[in-house]
């Protein structure tokens, strides 16, 4: 196998962690249903997989440091089928949740090892190319993953889906075992090295935006399936087509959202796409409100995809601008800020469905992005005097020479 094709199975892996995550929203109902627990309940265990995501995830990375990679992405996928087998086979909410947690601790060591080997085994100058494939593998499981698994679900049961997981990790395994070369690790960074970064002002500002960026859109995404079907009117039978046509406009929304910061520059298009963020949901807020007509429902949920994930990539570039000498501890902390945002949108949703209505996570979303909206340009005020300053500071230096 090339080292090509050993970096897209690579992201098949990284694929099959990210449906195992984000499948729980499409099937939120099922779960909800079958378990006898609200539709609240059912929604914390998002919240549960991204905390435990989250905060195992670097402190794992920084004591497996010098772990050999192949060796150490096969032991997580393993703890990963665990999570899935025990998610299969044990009874009740409380299991379930414990599955979770093992599942969640897997998961975040598979895919921060496989981004690691694939630019390792990239060729000279594709180092980035190949961290994107295994990136989109990840973001795959949204576009493919959910609604597959609302198909499955729908046919043989929700916990078939982590039978099906479970059966197609424990195959990547024995592929990986036999394909991935030996690669060394890393030098370990200090942990408490990674966290100084937040001291930096610009750094703690850019993390804020990612957090209240995914966590405005996770609270309404976590409810998305009871939202559709019973605040929206929507049938069951359109459901699984509707999350992909979202999936799709999610994947359109990332590819346009890095095009656009070539062409016209980080903060235009983050402004721009959470501006867009806004208005699509607040339309659909209003459009469910006045009337069940899928249209333009439907309309409206992929203008949402597509602004929402216009921000990703844009994001991770302007974190990794903040501070270009440390480029993988800015996209480390990224990724456990999203997971952080994602744990928490959820938790916020399943209170806002208690106290509220299911009907009210839109314009709390709403009201979280709007946040970042104003935290992207408090970030642009100082970066631009940060600049000033600089260039404010050379020119008195060259002054000084000429003297």
């Amino acid at each position: 196998m090339s080292n090509t094709w050993k970096v897209y199975f690579l992201a098949l892996v990284t694929f099959l962690v990210g449906t195992s995550e984000y499948v729980i929203s499409g099937i939120l109902d099922k779960i909800s249903d079958t378990m006898g627990i609200s539709v609240t309940s059912a929604g914390q265990l998002v919240t549960i997989f991204s905390f435990v995501y989250a905060i195992s995830t670097p402190i794992l990375m920084a004591l497996t440091a010098k772990a050999e990679r192949q060796k150490l992405l096969v032991g997580a996928l393993g703890i990963f089928v665990i999570g899935n087998v025990l998610s299969f086979i044990l009874p009740g909410y409380s299991l379930f949740v414990a599955a979770r947690v093992v599942m969640a601790i897997g998961a975040g060591m598979v895919v921060v090892t496989a981004l690691d080997i694939a630019a390792k085994i990239a060729a000279a100058g594709k180092q980035a190319s190949a961290i994107a494939t295994v990136v989109m593998g990840f973001t795959a499981s949204l576009i493919i993953g959910v609604p597959l698994g609302r198909i499955v679900a729908a046919q043989f049961g929700w916990k078939s889906v982590f039978g099906l997981l479970a059966l197609a990790g424990l195959a990547a395994m024995v592929v990986l075992y036999a394909v991935i070369p030996r690669v060394q690790g890393d030098k370990p960074i200090p942990l408490s090295e990674q966290l100084a970064f937040l001291k930096n002002g610009k750094v703690a500002l850019g993390l804020a935006i990612t957090f209240f960026w995914l966590g405005g859109y996770s609270i309404a995404y976590t409810y998305i399936s009871p939202y559709l079907l019973h605040v929206a009117g929507l049938k069951e039978g359109m459901l699984s087509g509707v999350l992909l046509a979202f999936g799709i406009a999610s994947l359109i929304g990332s590819r346009s959202g890095g095009f656009s910061t070539d062409k016209w520059g980080v903060f235009p298009t983050l402004s721009g796409g959470m501006l867009l963020h806004v208005t699509a949901l607040l339309l659909l807020s209003l459009t469910v409100a006045y009337t069940h007509a899928w249209l333009p429902i439907v309309t409206l949920l992929i203008l949402w995809s597509f602004a929402a994930w216009s921000t990703g990539p844009t994001q991770q570039y302007n974190l990794v601008r903040i501070e270009p000498n440390y480029s993988g501890i800015m996209l480390s902390l990224n990724q456990s800020t999203m997971q952080l945002s994602m744990a928490a949108g959820a938790g916020i949703g399943g209170v806002i469905v208690d106290r509220t209505s299911l009907s009210s996570v839109t314009w709390v979303g709403m009201a979280g992005v709007a946040i970042a909206i104003v935290l992207v340009a408090i970030l642009k005020m100082r970066m631009s005097a940060g600049r000033q300053g600089v260039g404010a500071l050379s020119g008195k230096l060259k002054l000084g020479g000429r003297r």
